[in-house]
């Protein structure tokens, strides 16, 4: 008996340590260490082998734009090493220097310039050298440089379905200009932007635009237009645990405390609507359920400590894989 009480008593410590508390107006146990998988009190160094057991990505969802992955057994420094790295230090193509010849809209060449800075390039870095410092689009060469251009044109139209002829300058408008034999070993016939509907102005008769713009390989740490994700977050495993049956209108109120889908009513003792716990990953941490005094002490809000759900969208550039 004193064996098996001991092993409770562990297993509920290792619980405890490894999960952030939830309370109404705090929360606690939230101290770590410096080594995944060691918690507070614990004075184990780092074990490659043991980490090499315990440490876990898994891909959960992918599409041509957003990811979401776990991440488990990891120290939230290497989650958020990861997510700096992603932000600042994946390169990427962005246009850096823009010669306008002419541009008669309203909007400011400078204003224009930045707009057309941050379009997301879907040609690949791999191919491409860094721009030495004293980079100019005269110098540049085809290793460094991808050219594009821009020549457009708003006119009154005859037709009577549409007012007017080109008022809307798109991605589409752009034209990928090969220097020398890129177009050879690029692999490809259009670097541009992947999504040909990204507005880029707006025109009226009378107004033109003459652009010649220079893209160039680099980081999101030198300029923000060289990050290839919109965002790149992560947040801690939810974890949920009815500790007391909840049945009938309680358990009505105990569903709508939380996001849904995490919470189903299903048939109890007698025929009643029990509540139970069917996917507490999608919760959004509300703690709504501390309205309540008759429910506050029938559930336990906690967040796993090493396991992180990471979610990653691109810009469009590349994909996410």
């Amino acid at each position: 008996t004193s064996t098996r009480d001991k092993n409770i008593r562990m297993e509920l410590e290792k619980q405890f340590k490894n999960k952030i508390s939830l309370k109404e107006f705090e929360v606690v146990n939230t101290s770590s260490s410096n080594v995944a998988g060691n918690f507070f009190g614990s004075q184990k160094g780092f074990n490659v082998k043991e980490a090499s057991e315990s440490l876990k990505v898994c891909v959960v969802k992918m599409d041509r734009l957003d990811m979401e992955f776990d991440m488990v057994g990891y120290d939230p420094a290497i989650a958020n090493a990861l997510r700096r790295i992603l932000l600042s230090d994946i390169p990427s193509m962005a246009i850096e220097k823009v010669h306008m010849y002419q541009n008669t809209s309203i909007m400011q060449d400078e204003v224009l310039a930045h707009r057309l800075g941050l379009l997301p390039l879907t040609a690949d870095p791999c191919l491409f050298s860094y721009p030495p410092a004293d980079w100019s689009p005269e110098s540049g060469t085809a290793k460094d440089t991808l050219d594009f251009s821009l020549t457009i044109k708003c006119t009154s139209s005859s037709d009577p379905t549409k007012q007017y002829n080109n008022d809307h300058v798109l991605t589409r408008h752009m034209e990928w200009v090969p220097r020398g034999d890129q177009e050879k070993w690029m692999g490809t016939t259009d670097p541009g932007c992947a999504d040909k509907d990204i507005l880029i102005n707006k025109l009226r008769p009378g107004h033109e635009m003459e652009i010649k713009m220079f893209a160039v390989k680099g980081t999101g740490r030198d300029h923000a237009k060289f990050s290839p994700v919109a965002t790149a977050f992560y947040r801690m495993l939810p974890s949920i645990t009815i500790t007391k049956p909840v049945v009938g209108e309680a358990a009505v109120r105990l569903q709508n405390c939380f996001s849904p889908g995490v919470i189903e009513l299903q048939e109890g003792p007698g025929g009643s609507k029990q509540a139970v716990v069917v996917n507490e990953r999608i919760d959004s941490c509300s703690r709504n359920i501390y309205r309540y005094e008759d429910l506050r002490e029938c559930v336990t809000l906690e967040k796993v400590k090493d396991h992180f759900i990471f979610t990653v969208e691109s810009v469009g550039s590349n994909r996410p894989d």
